[in-house]
């Protein structure tokens, strides 16, 4: 493959920093060259309050609901929210021993999980630079603990390269790293890259290469007491007469290449992904509970609306009270902040504008599943040394990722044995929502085995969860295109006449936590704005 970067474009260039030095360097320059901000949270906003008695219904108790609930009522208007499930939280969901819910299709989904282990169904990973959430944690008291997205020492695999085997990140990466340096420096002495660089920056390049990719004093990358030091050892340095370290050899490049293992580290580039990531002690429904103990004596549950009618100075929702049999009662309000998916809002019969209409039936969502598995003990820390981290597969897991709490400890354990969005160019996302939640469990069983041959022995129990298969949501987040965006976005956030959205989907960080509370904070503050005009 050929390079020619002599004058790379900023695309290029921001590509090429990405790939090789990771996410957190490329933001940096993607901030120097003014294409990034960071959260546009500046703490929640000041609002002035109603002039006089105004009531707002909220539609959802997730967390854009009730935290739109929870600052207007700090200033004095009377707010009340009617979730659709008997649950606050929406698609904040942990999983516990004993839950049971029925899916689209009449299948129960139940989790036996035993002692503290959970799935977070949805959300399960915070990123730092979150502002919103990390200020909300702090003021509501919910305790986090670091999430560990990356671990060297998990694993990449692909079903058809090295017979099958697994092998570490940090192998990966290393070598990678290695045999790029090694090719960087055989071009740099061979003048290839000449018109690219100064002869002085030819210099400073090449002894900076020799360190980075661990070369020896010929550029080449080969296994060495340095390359011990860096990449690890196939017999670790010991005590007394223990045997002489060895280090490891390093993977030959053409094998990393067309193992393709190396595109799956791009994964951890992502500057959503970049350590340090958060996450609540005890799930990620932590921080939706912390709300409701703030609002929970103005949630409805079990309000399943059927229609938003509004007039010029007030609107009226008409829903299902399932609390008292699906009896159909009505609410009436001066103000209406929806939260409900599009993918559910756009089958309620709605009076708004034609423009609106068509912007909240416009965006689909994204299919996701998860498939967790309890085990007997924790065998990947015992076993292989894992603890914490995602391992990568080409299986249709996709994804295994390790609990972050419990580490060392006895007795039973979940892993997230299976976890994809239908979001990139491949996704077996519709191939898991069509199983049943035993299928589910069998096939991630199956496919597991072959990075994890301990499944077997040490498997107890299993759940699972597909978002197209609930009906409280059908689908996972809003999937958003530019074209899309540049048609619909502004029609779907601005207020419509006494209705306006909230919601991930109203946000440019959709499928976040983050997106649902600044949309929320937003809407509520032109509101604000628009009652006090």
């Amino acid at each position: 493959m050929t390079m020619t970067y002599a004058n790379p474009t900023r695309r290029q260039l921001l590509t090429m920093i990405g790939q090789v030095a990771g996410a957190g360097a490329m933001y940096q320059a993607m901030t120097s060259m003014g294409f990034a901000a960071e959260s546009g949270y500046r703490g929640t906003p000041e609002l002035q309050g109603p002039r006089q008695g105004r009531r707002v219904l909220i539609l959802g108790a997730g967390i854009a609901g009730m935290a739109a609930a929870y600052e207007m009522q700090r200033v004095g208007y009377e707010v009340k929210i009617l979730e659709y499930q008997d649950r606050s939280g929406g698609r904040c969901l942990t999983l516990r021993g004993g839950d049971r819910y029925t899916e689209m299709g009449g299948h129960e989904i139940a989790c036996d999980f035993q002692g503290d282990s959970y799935l977070n169904a949805g959300p399960w990973r915070l990123p730092v630079h979150h502002r919103a959430v990390f200020d909300y944690c702090r003021r509501l008291g919910v305790q986090l603990h670091p999430f560990i997205i990356k671990n060297n020492s998990a694993f990449l695999h692909s079903a058809s390269a090295f017979d099958g085997q697994p092998q570490r990140i940090g192998d990966v990466e290393k070598d990678m790293r290695g045999h790029v340096s090694e090719l960087l420096s055989k071009a740099l002495n061979q003048g290839s890259l000449d018109e690219a660089v100064t002869l002085e920056d030819r210099e400073k390049l090449l002894e900076g290469l020799k360190g980075w990719g661990v070369l020896n004093s010929r550029y080449a990358y080969r296994a060495s007491d340095a390359t011990g030091g860096v990449r690890g050892w196939d017999i670790p340095p010991g005590g007394g007469l223990m045997p002489e370290a060895r280090p490891s050899q390093p993977t030959d490049l053409s094998a990393l290449l067309q193992s393709g293992l190396w595109q799956q580290l791009f994964g951890f580039n992502s500057y959503s992904f970049e350590p340090p990531m958060f996450e609540p002690a005890g799930g990620m429904d932590a921080i939706t509970d912390a709300f409701a103990r703030e609002v929970e004596d103005v949630i409805q549950l079990n309000a399943r609306v059927t229609r938003i009618a509004q007039g010029d100075d007030a609107v009226t929702i008409t829903y299902e009270d399932g609390g008292r049999g699906g009896t159909v009662r009505e609410e009436t309000a001066d103000w209406c902040i929806c939260t409900i998916p599009l993918s559910v809002l756009a089958q309620i019969e709605v009076d708004c504008s034609d423009a609106m209409r068509k912007a909240s039936a416009a965006v689909p969502y994204a299919s996701a599943f998860k498939v967790g598995l309890e085990f007997r003990r924790r065998f990947w820390e015992q076993d292989d040394g894992i603890l914490g981290g995602v391992s990568y597969t080409d299986l249709p897991l996709v994804q295994i990722a390790y609990p972050n709490y419990g580490f060392l400890s006895d007795g039973p354990a979940v892993l997230q044995a299976a976890y994809d969005t239908a979001t990139g160019g491949r996704s077996f996302t519709y191939s898991w929502s069509s199983m049943t939640p035993q299928e589910r469990i069998d096939a991630a069983l199956a496919l597991g085995r072959q990075i994890h041959p301990q499944y077997d022995a040490e498997f107890l129990s299993g759940t699972s969860w597909v978002w197209h298969r609930v009906d409280w949501s059908l689908g996972c987040y809003g999937q958003w295109t530019q074209d899309l965006r540049d048609q619909h976005y502004e029609t779907l956030c601005k207020i419509d006449n006494r209705l306006v959205l909230a919601g991930e989907h109203c946000s440019h960080i959709p499928a976040w936590l983050e997106g649902s509370l600044l949309s929320a904070l937003d809407a509520i503050k032109r509101l604000d704005q628009r009652e006090n005009a």
